[in-house]
């Protein structure tokens, strides 16, 4: 492909690599802060990313919007595997109670925070009533 045709696209491609780097620099010092502040950090950065997550999705679809705030800043907040390993952890040590405990509470609360964050988003798109 000549690169006169390939330079738009490589182009187009930078800039969203660019607004996920500029979304996941945050969102990674919050997580990281949540864990120098805060024993639940995972719990409490799965919430707040389902929950953030949830108005996006509530939202109109702005592709920008989706890489800087979705994909950039809650994917680096959000901790997927932190969870299952703290999860594998309590198992291994024979707390079987705490691990089914951890998954149960972060399922249903993100569950929960992603549908009302996707309540709010659809909220926030109405039109204000008029008098």
């Amino acid at each position: 492909m000549p690169a006169s045709q390939s330079s738009p696209s490589l182009g187009r491609e930078f800039a969203e690599l660019a607004l996920v780097a500029c979304g996941a620099v945050p969102g990674a010092v919050l997580r990281w802060q949540l864990g120098v502040h805060w024993a639940d950090q995972d719990l409490m950065a799965n919430v707040a990313g389902a929950l953030l997550l949830g108005v996006l999705a509530g939202l109109p679809t702005r592709p920008r919007r989706q890489l800087l705030i979705g994909i950039g800043f809650c994917g680096s907040l959000t901790t997927f595997s932190s969870w299952m390993v703290n999860s594998v952890k309590f198992m291994a040590d024979g707390h079987w109670a705490a691990a089914l405990g951890l998954i149960g509470l972060t399922l249903g609360l993100g569950l929960g925070a992603a549908a009302a964050g996707f309540g709010l988003g659809r909220a926030l798109q109405r039109p204000a009533a008029k008098p």
